[in-house]
Order: structure tokens, then C-alpha cells, then sequence
């Protein structure tokens, strides 16, 4: 299991901009890691945009930066880069308190440690 810390964002509305939360803290275990990587070797076979994963809240321990609160969902968002198709992955989910769209800066799949 890997611990990680990346830069988080809110999109209160669809009309307005993203604003900057801070750190967000989460782990990577195994089985994250070999879901993230099936599902960028499914979208290069593919041709598809993105997949969606679902991770265990128990042992994915997300942690959001104070100012955002818990979340009521989260998910891992998995898409290839168009320049040389390496796959990447971000948090998305919504804040409990107004259903706001949180999501964090991409990680490319192939930089997880093992």
C-alpha cells in the first residue's frame, strides 16, 4: 500500500470555476493498483475515453483537506493521455454538504509504486 498526497479542487456549480482545496491524502493498495492498470489496458483495446473504478473506502482511507469536508462519493477516473497514450487516474466525487463536484490533479498509472 502507497501513500499519496495530491492537489485537490471544487467545482461549485457547472457556470462556475474550479477553486483550489488543498492537499488530499489517500492510499493505493494492490488491488487499486491491478484495477487501474486493467482498466488502461481496456481503454487502449478499446478506443474508449474513460472507465470508472470503485475503491474500498476502508483501505483507500481518504482524507480531504479540511476545507472540503467529507465527501458523499468518490470514484477513480482513468482516461489515456492523447499525446502517447500513457494512462492517468484522478479522485472525482461530490461534497457531502452541497453536492459539489471535488475532484484532484491527474497521477499517471505506470508512476504508482509497487
Amino acid at each position: 500500500m502507497s501513500a499519496y498526497d495530491i492537489e485537490s479542487w471544487c467545482k461549485p456549480g457547472p457556470q462556475e470555476q474550479s477553486e483550489p482545496m488543498g492537499q488530499m491524502h489517500f492510499f493505493i493498495s494492490e488491488t487499486d493498483h491491478l484495477n487501474l492498470e486493467q482498466a488502461e489496458e481496456r481503454l487502449r483495446q478499446s478506443g474508449e475515453k474513460e472507465a470508472w473504478i470503485d475503491v474500498d473506502p476502508h483501505s483507500f482511507d481518504l482524507k480531504p483537506p479540511p476545507e472540503c469536508g467529507p465527501l458523499a462519493d468518490y470514484r477513480l477516473r482513468v482516461y489515456l493521455r492523447d499525446d502517447d497514450q500513457r494512462g492517468q487516474f484522478h479522485i472525482v466525487g461530490h461534497r457531502a454538504s452541497d453536492g459539489a463536484t471535488v475532484y484532484t490533479n491527474a497521477l499517471m498509472i505506470d508512476m504508482l509504486m509497487e
